[in-house]
């Protein structure tokens, strides 16, 4: 950190050299003033870190000087000087916000202790400053190249673009990003890459969950005409789609335990070999992952190979639920709100309290990706200038959820039987539908299939 300039208002003479002198001992930089005016004059031509101030003082008092700086310099912060009898006023000092006090008469530690509880709260403001700023700067960066902004003001999700600038720099590093469905995995990757040296390369997504077990060679290496009955030309494997960028794999714990070997051969050769063909072919791509399950959890189960899951958690990044960073549900719902009734061609210019009271309440178990589809629906139905609980009600469950009453809750519980009771209600409610029901229960389609084939529901 620079070195502090401190500047020291108070009437007494004495008093100004004798904090003066301790001070430029402490290696600080000192500016001296007996009047307020004398003071305001200072802080126009310098910039002051600390203030000094003394209650009592002529022209006008200690507190008016407070209010008067921290309204042209709110930066700055102010160490008040009392008297025995000026506690009161100190207190209202702190509440117009002064940092801290000490009292006369004093010793000079007193001082010096003040100082350094100041310094370190200067030090986190700072930071905060800082990775408030980067966040936002990085947000509008993901916006104008995405079309999607990185919305938050939580310290979770500052902490997340904090991680995402750092391992960005990090070239070839594997990254995990894990979290619940809905919570923003793929929006995390994408800024991890433009972030990156890579930025004006590829960036490839591949839903790992989505790719059946007989074609996953072809599509992630590529295939040699004639290497099979279809195979009716020559076909570049994802690898090398995303050769010199970024390959995305989401859903990696749902990637065949037959097909991990492959996997991780290529992750440590980097080189692939088309089917078909014996020639291997160098690739130089960033592998970033991402799961809604816990892969550490599924290879001590033997359901992910420990060497893969080692391979591709070089650098974890969490994404915490929407329900653990409510400070988030507020930002997100103005940032959607103006995002869909601008597309929609809304004149909605206000949000009424008590829908920002009603959402702070829910938990959002489909997380942000929820809010987002309740916003966009409501939108749609909204005929006003201004958005209430009235456009939501239809969109959250009051009380229980009906899937709950269909579930067996005897003293044994059965986590089968809980998922299969859960997967027939949605699909209940869905007509039957699988794409429907897929999405109320918060997975993707071939993910629904998967149980529905484990559970004999076909």
């Amino acid at each position: 950190m620079k070195t502090l300039r401190i500047l020291v208002l108070d009437d007494e003479v004495r008093m100004q050299d004798e904090i003066e002198e301790f001070l430029i001992g402490q290696q600080f930089i000192v500016y001296k003033a007996g009047t307020p005016s004398e003071a305001f004059t200072t802080l126009d031509k310098t910039e002051i870190d600390i203030l000094i101030l003394d209650i009592k003082l002529p022209e006008i008092g200690g507190l008016e000087v407070l209010q008067k700086v921290k309204g042209s310099h709110p930066d700055m912060e102010v160490i008040m000087i009392s008297g025995h009898g000026d506690m009161n006023t100190v207190i209202e000092a702190m509440r117009y916000g002064a940092f801290d006090y000490f009292q006369k008469p004093f010793r000079l530690p007193e001082i010096k202790h003040a100082i350094e509880r100041t310094r370190r709260f200067i030090l986190l403001n700072e930071k905060l400053r800082n990775t408030e700023q980067k966040f936002n700067l990085l947000s509008k960066e993901i916006q104008q190249v995405f079309g999607h902004e990185l919305v938050g003001r939580s310290a979770s999700m500052q902490k997340v673009v904090d991680l995402m600038s750092k391992v960005a720099i990090a070239d070839s590093t594997s990254v995990l990003i894990t979290g619940e469905s809905g919570t923003g995995k793929e929006l995390v990757a994408r800024g991890i890459h433009f972030l990156s040296k890579r930025n004006k390369q590829f960036f490839y997504s591949v839903n790992c969950s989505a790719i059946p077990e007989s074609l996953f060679e072809s599509e992630f290496f590529g295939h040699k005409k004639g290497a099979f009955t279809d195979a009716r030309e020559d076909k570049a494997g994802w690898f090398e789609i995303a050769d010199k960028g970024t390959l995305f794999l989401d859903e990696i714990g749902d990637m065949p335990i037959s097909q991990q070997a492959k996997m991780l051969r290529i992750l440590e050769d980097k080189k692939v070999s088309k089917v078909g063909s014996r020639v291997e072919t160098a690739v130089d791509v960033r592998v970033i992952t991402a799961s809604n399950r816990d892969l550490f959890e599924l290879s001590k189960g033997g359901k992910f190979r420990q060497d893969l899951y080692h391979r591709l958690s070089t650098f974890i990044i969490k994404i915490p639920p929407l329900r653990e960073r409510r400070d988030d549900i507020q930002p997100l719902l103005e940032y959607y709100v103006n995002f869909f009734a601008e597309q929609m061609g809304k004149e909605i210019k206000t949000i009424e309290p008590e829908l920002i009271i009603k959402l702070m309440e829910y938990d959002f178990p489909g997380n942000v990706r929820e809010l987002k589809n309740m916003i966009e629906r409501a939108i749609i139905l909204c005929e006003k200038k201004s958005i209430g609980w009235e456009d939501f009600q239809f969109s959250i469950p009051s009380g229980k959820s009906e899937i709950s009453h269909s579930i067996p809750l005897d003293e044994k519980l059965d986590l089968a039987e809980i998922e299969k009771a859960v997967i027939l209600k949605a699909l209940e409610k869905a007509g039957q539908n699988k794409s429907k029901a897929a999405e109320l229960l918060n997975i993707t389609w071939q993910a629904l299939d998967r149980r529905m084939e484990k559970y004999g529901l076909k």
